[in-house]
């Protein structure tokens, strides 16, 4: 899977559980920064 496909997925499921990336990022321990990166594809890491 590549980083978009998986950004997507990120994404998708986020929203269908009405998550803002902030809630997620804090769930992940991860900044809302990572979160970003991640659903537009430019890093998986």
């Amino acid at each position: 899977m590549d980083a978009g496909t998986m950004g997507a997925f990120i994404a998708s499921v986020r929203k269908e559980r009405g998550m803002t990336q902030a809630e997620l990022a804090v769930k992940l321990y991860v900044s809302d920064k990572t979160v970003s990166k991640w659903e537009r594809g430019v890093s998986l890491s």
